[in-house]
């Protein structure tokens, strides 16, 4: 089966397709740096629609999301609001969310997904 790589740098792949499997590389708000969680996590959400759909899938068909906040207690309830408006109802993929630092202090969110591609 073949791997197919999108936006490929020398560091990293921003999609990686294996047959039917389609994995996004950790997104951030690089256009909304050091701006609220909310903003933050709308500009991410925008990325991943557009990088699944650039390889046949959509939210979905989403199977798994990691998320990475930097400070859990006062940023939780804003990003499950943003995730949640986002997420068509009944399609929830399983999911893991934690408290880390971030590559930069002005990056406040990093989401990551797994996805299937749709079936025509």
């Amino acid at each position: 089966m073949s791997i197919q790589r999108y936006h490929t740098n020398e560091r990293m792949s921003q999609i990686v397709v294996h047959g039917d499997t389609v994995y996004l590389a950790g997104q951030v708000a690089w256009k909304n740096r050091g701006k609220s969680i909310a903003e933050q996590t709308q500009e991410i959400l925008s990325a991943i629609d557009g990088y699944l759909a650039e390889v046949g899938s959509d939210k979905h068909h989403l199977l798994s999301a990691n998320i990475w906040l930097t400070d859990v207690a006062s940023q939780f309830a804003d990003f499950n609001a943003a995730w949640e408006a986002w997420l068509p109802q009944g399609q929830a993929p399983v999911r893991a969310c934690v408290e880390s630092p971030l590559v930069a202090p002005d990056f406040h969110v990093e989401v990551a997904v797994i996805a299937v591609k749709k079936r025509n």
